[in-house]
């Protein structure tokens, strides 16, 4: 027996397949357009499905014992589709800058705080709900004819079983969706002027949507019995992945964004996380939550530094036989004292300011390209430090990170994240924890695992764990008190 998960991206979609154990076996990967113009950012959902089909052929046709197949995806992004669940228009993604003005006249309805107080969210148009009241406006011919509204997890789910459910998580990434009662907001879709029955269900993490199509069985060769488990939104995925259940703990998701992912025990206080534009998400384990705190340029900066100003060092570093990211990390261990404001797609929390723009502050005729790389990494880690200060007043107290991702692989920028934020940090061996705790809630779903704890046991792999040196961290939050006023400084110019 196997156990397998599908992860639906904004440009591709992976399966990943794993034993009864938990052990990994294959993998199958499957892109996809997305087209960006100026007035609309779409990816075909039809395009999307038929990707999904091509990884789940590859994997069935190599394990026909898979039973159970869980589904994550990205937020926001959302399609109307007729009875059959096929798609009448693009999908319209969270980018997208159409619904900007349906958002605004959402807050003129209704207070932004009593929004949140309802949501978890903080309104913005990125949001599903006010891209469908553009939709219903400009596109009247599509949505009168609509009779599902999906995103991509429930879509996906719909098309391969036949049942229309959405879990928690991904539910409340439409902006429409009561994170107390876990139920559809009535009060919403009315002020929407949406019609709430095109919905899917919502559905705790780890729920069965029941087995595959038979035609889906005979084109994919996968049992008619395999069974499909809505599971979450793909950053709750990935706190799973990571073995993160309790306030205790929280996830450092170093990919090419930067993400602390702590959990709260109960709903944390809705006016601090408001202030800080901090979502508030329903975790996998009930009465639990998470939140985002982010940057949109972590990893992504490190390759921005090292394909701008590393061509020479790519070369040096491959004389010496080692990766241009080992070359210029080096061996230093003193802060740079250099500044950098990692604004260079924008801010996200706690300020959510798309206008604001990145920096470098401090530079001199000696300042090398090493020296400016460090200063990027440090600049990630100064801006989650901003963000833990800011959460401190919302109940967090967690005392380990767990990292995933590619920067978890670079033990300088582990150790520099321990001794700049004060905390041990275990770094996970897998990159992919949002494929992990897929495979986890199905694993549970389809009898391979008792509980999470049960899962995490086989499944969860610890690589190391750095704990913060005091008189680093004495000297870093020395640097990080004239940080901490760059952001100020800098908006005003840019």
């Amino acid at each position: 027996m196997k156990i397998a998960g599908l992860d639906i991206g904004t440009t591709g979609c992976k399966l990943t397949v794993f034993d009864q154990t938990g052990k990994y076996l294959d993998k199958a990967y499957q892109d996809y357009p997305v087209t960006r113009k100026s007035t609309e950012h779409e990816v075909d959902a039809e395009a999307i499905m038929e990707a999904v089909m091509s990884v789940m052929s590859l994997m069935g046709h190599r394990y026909p014992d898979i039973s159970g197949i869980g589904v994550t995806s990205f937020g926001e992004t959302f399609v109307l589709a007729d009875e059959n669940g096929a798609p009448l228009h693009p999908a319209m993604l969270y980018t997208d800058p159409r619904g900007a003005g349906e958002c605004r006249e959402l807050t003129e309805k209704m207070d932004g705080k009593t929004i949140a107080s309802i949501t978890g969210l903080k309104p913005h148009e990125m949001y599903s709900i006010s891209k469908v009241m553009w939709m219903k406006r400009n596109r009247p011919d599509v949505y009168n004819r609509a009779k599902h509204l999906f995103l991509m997890e429930d879509y996906v789910v719909f098309g391969l079983t036949g049942t229309a459910q959405i879990d928690y998580s991904l539910a409340s990434r439409t902006m429409a969706f009561d994170i107390t009662s876990l139920k559809w907001s009535e009060e919403i879709f009315r002020i929407a002027d949406i019609d709430p029955s095109l919905m899917s269900k919502p559905v705790p993490a780890g729920t069965s949507a029941g087995c595959i199509r038979p035609e889906i069985a005979e084109r994919t060769g996968l049992s008619a019995e395999t069974q499909i488990i809505s599971i979450s939104h793909d950053q709750v995925a990935a706190a799973v992945g990571s073995g993160v259940f309790d306030s205790t703990k929280a996830v450092d998701g170093a990919g090419t964004v930067e993400c602390i992912t702590p959990v709260y025990d109960g709903l944390p206080e809705l006016e601090v996380m408001y202030a800080g534009n901090y979502a508030v998400v329903p975790y996998v384990i009930p009465g639990k939550y998470v939140c985002y705190a982010f940057s949109y340029t972590g990893g992504a900066l490190i390759q921005w530094c090292v394909d701008t100003l590393a061509k020479k060092e790519k070369e040096l570093a491959a004389k010496e036989g080692i990766s241009v990211n080992e070359y210029l990390e080096g061996d230093a261990k003193e802060p740079t004292g250099l500044l950098v404001l990692p604004h260079f797609a924008g801010a996200a929390t706690p300020y959510m300011d798309t206008g604001s723009k990145g920096a470098v502050i401090g530079l001199t005729a000696g300042t090398t390209v090493r020296d400016i790389y460090r200063a990027c990494m440090e600049g990630v880690v100064y801006e989650m430090l901003v963000n833990m200060e800011c959460l401190k007043d919302s109940g967090i107290h967690f005392d380990m990170l767990h990292a995933t991702g590619g920067g978890a692989k670079s033990e300088v920028w582990m150790q520099m994240k321990a001794d700049m934020l004060n905390i041990p940090i275990t770094a996970l061996k897998t990159a992919d924890a949002g494929t992990v705790g897929s495979a986890m809630l199905t694993g549970i779903a389809v009898g391979c695992f008792e509980n999470l704890e049960d899962a995490a046991a086989h499944m969860v792999e610890r690589k190391k764990v750095y704990t913060p040196d005091p008189q680093m961290h004495e000297k870093y939050i020395e640097v990080y008190q004239r940080y901490r006023r760059l952001y100020q400084a800098v908006r005003p110019l840019v």
